[in-house]
């Protein structure tokens, strides 16, 4: 994606030094760059409680994140709710630029999550305004530091209103069709595109089953063509089959991918999902035909839940998520993914890689190949290992049952965080097999990112393991590529497939590697280390 990326000009760089707000992150960063646990190159909040990504968004020539932060809870810490967005501007995706706070609550008791459409001359943001309603505001400036709020009340009345079933019929002046007699939570986590001359709203919610008295997950439409008047369509989805009893469908994230569409969200009960299907533009209409997730397990404590997405202009779309946090971490407590670039391979399948200039932080390079693995026996790799390193691992799984790279590894083995890769062990895909011909050759594999035995600490919390499936073709080999940044791990597998979990080792020497094969003897065709750089000094200074 290329645009003209104006120059930031003498007048805003002398307006961003003295901002009260930019001060206090510079001199946060410094007091906290010792915390042990803090990450050197994911991003994470200048010393507030930070919460969902927002509005991620590429604006002249420059990538932008928003996140909730609170920083009234930094004094108070029962005062979590009073959000704003923080703001953080990047050229590469990977080193990041503090921002002063952009959209404040005034009206709203909270400014919650929402995403933000680009236009040629403007950039638009819809998000929740808590115990409001849905917000709308623009703003054109070269780093969207300004911006104006339309109307003087929600464009679409609070979330609590539609929760009582009454229907817009019972809102003065509201057009549109009726809502849904079982429709909970209409009103919140907005996501804005245009479609011809019109815009279009995608609001977070659910429909009831009334059967088992759950809820099913639901995003709702709405349209306008001038952002104040909106009036309501119909539920988004068509035949979602791929939810489970008890979601809802927050931060959702609609956008082209490929020739198809992705839809992105994050639930309450279960984490954050993806669903893969077609836009019928005539009925306003999505159509999924493949879903799939990216937390697998509990997103509390230490996993993935929200996430803010936008195209990357080249087919693909480019999405961040937030990490819990697991243990406390005085002044700071989640953090957020390594931006991922999601591609589509073939019809249904997604493509998930680590996107940015990540190799600009790469130092201290070790590279090992041609290594047998023997059966059952662990091989500790001598002079590899770290807190902050990537690793990019090539393995020729040949028969074993399972094999496993350690990390942050104890040299007793106290502590060590597992990533085990089980080949043909979940299930089948019978698009994929052609009936009974390809059945052999059509099982999912499953990769697993287990850190039950990551820290000895009391208070670090314990979380099952992510076991996540992936496809390999018949005699493809394992390929990972590991991060590790002090607190958290992300593994992405054969550029199909990820799994992230907050990590806390309590010992200084828990940095070692090793690797085992299971029942039969693997080879390590190749395995590349280097320890990572911070993005922050020169991101800050």
């Amino acid at each position: 994606m290329k645009q003209d990326q104006p120059e930031i000009g003498a007048a805003i760089e002398s307006r961003l030094r003295a901002d009260p707000d930019l001060r206090c992150f510079a001199e946060s960063r410094r007091a906290l760059a010792a915390d042990p646990y803090r990450p050197l190159y994911h991003f994470v909040s200048p010393g507030v409680a930070m919460n969902d990504p927002n509005g991620l968004c590429f604006w002249q020539g420059r990538w932008h994140l928003f996140y909730q932060a609170n920083p009234a809870a930094a004094a108070n810490p029962a005062n979590w709710i009073q959000g704003y967005w923080g703001h953080a501007v990047s050229d590469d995706l990977v080193h990041w630029r503090d921002l002063p706070y952009t959209i404040r609550p005034g009206l709203e008791e909270s400014c919650f999550s929402g995403s933000i459409l680009i236009e040629e001359d403007r950039a638009i943001a819809a998000y929740y305004g808590l115990r409001t309603g849905t917000m709308v505001a623009i703003a054109s400036d070269p780093l969207l530091l300004d911006w104006k709020k339309v109307g003087d009340k929600p464009v679409i009345p609070c979330s609590e209103v539609w929760a009582t079933n009454l229907g817009p019929e019972h809102l003065p002046g509201w057009k549109g069709n009726p809502a849904p007699k079982d429709a909970l939570n209409m009103i919140y986590d907005p996501c804005i595109w245009k479609k011809g001359d019109s815009y279009y709203l995608l609001s977070g919610g659910a429909l009831l089953h009334a059967p088992s008295g759950r809820r099913m997950r639901t995003p709702f439409l709405f349209r306008s063509r001038d952002l104040a008047s909106w009036e309501y369509l119909h539920p988004f989805t068509e035949g979602d089959i791929f939810g489970l009893a008890g979601d809802d469908s927050a931060c959702p994230y609609f956008w082209p991918i490929g020739d198809r569409h992705i839809l992105i969200n994050t639930s309450h009960m279960s984490g954050a999902h993806w669903l893969l299907g077609d836009y019928d533009t005539a009925r306003d209409k999505f159509v999924p035909t493949q879903g799939g997730n990216f937390t697998f397990g509990s997103w509390e404590p230490g996993g993935v839940l929200a996430p803010s997405a936008a195209p990357d202009g080249k087919g693909g779309v480019i999405v961040i998520f937030n990490v819990r946090p697991a243990k406390p971490t005085p002044g700071w407590d989640q953090l957020m993914t390594l931006p991922r670039r999601l591609t589509l391979i073939g019809r249904d399948d997604l493509g998930q890689e680590p996107a940015g200039n990540l190799e600009s932080l790469r130092h201290a390079h070790r590279h090992l190949e041609g290594l047998a693995l023997p059966a059952n026996r662990e091989i500790v790799l001598d002079g590899i290992g770290g807190n902050a390193i990537e690793l990019s691992v090539e393995i020729d799984t040949k028969g074993a049952q399972m094999v496993e790279l350690n990390i942050l590894r104890s040299p007793g083995k106290e502590e060590f965080t597992r990533i085990a890769f089980y080949r043909k062990r979940g299930l089948i895909d019978w698009v994929r097999s052609d009936g009974w011909r390809r059945y052999a050759e059509s099982f999912d594999s499953l990769v697993a990112l287990d850190t039950s035995y990551s820290s000895e600490l009391p208070d670090a919390g314990s979380r099952a393991p992510e076991m996540a499936p992936v496809f390999l073709a018949p005699g493809e080999p394992l390929k990972l590529r590991v991060f590790v940044d002090r607190s958290v791990v992300e593994v992405f597998v054969n550029g199909r497939q990820c799994v992230v979990a907050r990590v806390f080792p309590g010992r200084p020497d828990s940095i070692g590697v090793s690797l085992r094969a299971q029942g039969a003897e693997a080879e390590l065709r190749a395995l590349d280390a280097w320890q990572m750089k911070s993005i922050y000094a020169a991101a800050n200074d």
